[in-house]
C-alpha cells in the first residue's frame, strides 16, 4: 500500500510540474507567481478534499530554506511550522493529508482529518526565487487549482482599496468557496494570522450585474475564524466598535454581524460548505462582485489575499484570485489612474 501511495505521490508532483495552471477567470490578480517573491500564501482544504501545494525553487546557483506556516481555522487557527531546505532549481510538493518536508523526512506537522486553512511559504534567505500553485481535490470529482498569492509587497492599505472579482454558472456552476486571508508580519519571515481580534478586514459588498447595475449588500469580515470560534462574539465586537489594539486605519469602523474565514457568494451561488454567503438575498448568477475596504487591524506590516473557488458540485470546479483597483471596472465606483 505505501508503494502504491509512493507511486501516486511521485507522478502527481511530475503532473503538477508539466501541466500549466489555468486560472478560469477574466481580468487581472493582485498578484500571481508568474513574478517571483520571497513570501508566498495559500489555501488548503482536507474536508472531504484532498490538498496539494507545490513550492519551486527557481535559483540555479545558491541553495535556499523555507519557513513554511500552516494555521488550521478549524483548531482556532493554531499555526504549525518547520523549515525546509532547498537546492538550486529544486520543486517539492507538500502533500497537506501527509507533510514531509523536500528531503522525505516527517516534518512534524499532522493536521486532523478536517483541517482547513493557510498554507505560507517563506524565502528566509531572501533570495526572492520561487514559485509556488496549489491544488485541492473534492471528493465529487472537481478540482481547484490556482497559483499562490505573493503577498509580502502588496499590503491593504486604505479605505481606497477595492478588490473585485466575476463569476457565472456556466457549465452548470451551483457552488463557492471566497475564501480570504488576512495576515500580519511578524518580521521578514514570520507572518501571524490567530489573533483574531487583532488581524481582520472589514469590507463593504456589492453586487453588479452584467449590466452594471448595483445591488447592495451587507458588510462582511474577513478573519482566521469560523463559527465555532469562542472568540468570534469579542470579535464582531471590537469591529463594530471599531477595532483596538494593533489598529493601523481609524478612518472608518469596522461593521457588520458576520465574521469568517469563507464565504459563500449569493442564494444563486451559495457556499460549497454551507457557511454565510456575502450577499443573502440576493440571486444574481452571472456578474462581479466588489469588496471596498471599509476597517481593518493589523500591525504596520499586513496583506490580503482572496482566492474565489466555483463549482457544479460534479467535475467542474475552477479557482483564482482577486483583482485590485482594475481599470475593467472603472464604471463600478472608482476611478482609474491615468
Amino acid at each position: 500500500m505505501k508503494l502504491y501511495r509512493s507511486i501516486f505521490i511521485f507522478f502527481f508532483a511530475l503532473a503538477l510540474s508539466l501541466i500549466p495552471v489555468k486560472n478560469v477567470f477574466a481580468g487581472l490578480a493582485v498578484i500571481g507567481t508568474d513574478t517571483f517573491e520571497s513570501q508566498l500564501a495559500g489555501f488548503f482544504d482536507l474536508r472531504d478534499r484532498e490538498s496539494f501545494i507545490q513550492v519551486t525553487h527557481t535559483d540555479a546557483v545558491d541553495p535556499t530554506t523555507f519557513h513554511i506556516q500552516i494555521f488550521n481555522v478549524g483548531n482556532l487557527c493554531n499555526e504549525n511550522n518547520f523549515f525546509d531546505a532547498y537546492t538550486p532549481n529544486d520543486t517539492h510538493v507538500y502533500n497537506l493529508r501527509d507533510i514531509v518536508t523536500n528531503d522525505g523526512t516527517p516534518s512534524g506537522v499532522v493536521l486532523p482529518d478536517d483541517a482547513y486553512g493557510i498554507f505560507v511559504a517563506t524565502d528566509i534567505d531572501f533570495n526572492d526565487r520561487f514559485i509556488g500553485n496549489l491544488r485541492i481535490l473534492d471528493d465529487n470529482g472537481y478540482e481547484y487549482r490556482t497559483n499562490l498569492n505573493g503577498v509580502s509587497e502588496h499590503p491593504i492599505d486604505s479605505n481606497d482599496d477595492v478588490y473585485t472579482f466575476n463569476y457565472n454558472t456556466e457549465g452548470g456552476v451551483t457552488l463557492s468557496d471566497v475564501v480570504g486571508i488576512m495576515l500580519d508580519f511578524v518580521d521578514l519571515d514570520e507572518v501571524r494570522a490567530a489573533d483574531i481580534l487583532n488581524i481582520w478586514a472589514s469590507f463593504d459588498i456589492d453586487i453588479f450585474d452584467l449590466n452594471e447595475v448595483p445591488f447592495s449588500c451587507r458588510d462582511v469580515n474577513f478573519a482566521c475564524v469560523n463559527q465555532d470560534n469562542p472568540q468570534l462574539e469579542s470579535l464582531l465586537e471590537q469591529i463594530n466598535n471599531g477595532g483596538v489594539g494593533n489598529q493601523s486605519n481609524n478612518n472608518n469602523n469596522g461593521s457588520g454581524n458576520v465574521a469568517s474565514f469563507e464565504y459563500g457568494i449569493n442564494e444563486s451561488i451559495p457556499s460549497s460548505k454551507d457557511v454565510p454567503l456575502l450577499c443573502p438575498g440576493n440571486v444574481i448568477s452571472e456578474g462581479f462582485v466588489q469588496l471596498r475596504l471599509i476597517n481593518y487591524a493589523a500591525d504596520d506590516d499586513h496583506a490580503f489575499a482572496l482566492f474565489v473557488g466555483l463549482n457544479n458540485g460534479n467535475e467542474r470546479g475552477s479557482m483564482d484570485v482577486m483583482w485590485q483597483d482594475n481599470c475593467l471596472t472603472e464604471g463600478f465606483g472608482f476611478e482609474c489612474e491615468e
